[in-house]
């Protein structure tokens, strides 16, 4: 893992986003790194949708009027709290994602910290998703999770038990070197977790011979341990069957875990970057998520 030297936190002002602040906060007093607080504002057209709601003014005044609103809250957001680290303040109009992505890769950011709203399958998909979107196309890690407005004050975040779940694919190595790396720069121990799907112990109700489920669990501890050797990691090791973010949710609950490290996928394809069990896991996980 390399040290992140500009996290990157879209600011809309919540609780939620205040939660997600505290996590960047403990990050860049540790790493010492630079935030960069985010705040977009959507241009009026796009959100009121009508062009009669524009017969007695312009999408420019009212644009202009709104950013005029929000810089002073921006400049005050978390003001006193993060007094005495490196701070700065971006005002900026667009598509909320979009502007979230471009800024990031335009400015070399390392990781971009924001909460996600848990909202279900159909109501995300119904309503659009700025966390899902930034998840599928940031060019760098995500930081986030459901209950980050719970977020005690910085000085008492610590990651004593970080836990990598790793789908043994392609991406697997990069996700537990960046889950080792971070959980050796905070002194935490590391559990490595894999979730071998229902459909090894059974299949349309049809339950398989134990001896069969007991030798996929093996093979894949034996996987994952080769793995470790292969990068130079210690932790334990968990395997478990079940419904995969169930199964990985437990485990977190379980261990205490601090932190779960999860990956994305691969940026191409046809599925795109976050993959199907990703989301799921983001929404049930009882503790923050960094996505790599």
């Amino acid at each position: 893992m390399t040290s992140p030297s500009r996290i990157l936190v879209p600011v809309e002002f919540s609780p939620r986003c205040r939660g997600a602040a505290r996590f960047a906060e403990a990050l860049a007093c540790h790493f010492h790194s630079e935030i960069i607080l985010l705040h977009v504002v959507t241009p009026s057209l796009a959100s009121y949708g009508y062009p009669e709601a524009l017969a007695y003014t312009s999408a420019v005044d009212l644009t202009e009027e709104r950013l005029a609103e929000r810089k002073p809250l921006l400049e005050g957001f978390l003001g006193e709290e993060l007094k005495n680290m490196r701070v700065a303040r971006v005002l900026v109009t667009g598509d909320p994602a979009r502007e979230i992505v471009g800024y990031a890769a335009r400015e070399n950011c390392d990781l971009i910290v924001l909460p996600t709203h848990g909202y279900g399958p159909f109501r995300r998909l119904l309503l659009g998703s700025v966390t899902a979107k930034v998840l599928h196309d940031a060019p760098c890690p995500v930081w986030t999770g459901p209950h980050l407005e719970a977020a005690p004050a910085y000085e008492s975040i610590s990651f004593a038990k970080v836990l990598c779940a790793i789908d043994l694919g392609p991406e697997s190595p990069e996700v537990l070197r960046w889950a080792a790396g971070f959980a050796q720069s905070f002194g935490g121990e590391l559990a490595i977790v894999h979730a071998l799907p229902m459909s090894t112990v059974r299949m349309d109700g049809m339950y398989f011979d134990p001896e069969w489920s007991a030798q996929a669990c093996e093979n894949a501890r034996n996987q994952v341990s080769a793995l470790k050797d292969k990068l130079h990691i210690d932790g334990k090791v968990i395997i478990e069957t079940g419904d995969v973010p169930d199964t990985v949710s437990a485990s977190a609950e379980e261990y205490g875990a601090n932190l779960l490290v999860i990956g994305r996928g691969h940026r191409t394809g046809v599925l795109g970057r976050l993959r199907t069990n990703a989301y799921a896991i983001l929404r049930e996980s009882p503790c923050p998520v960094a996505a790599i």
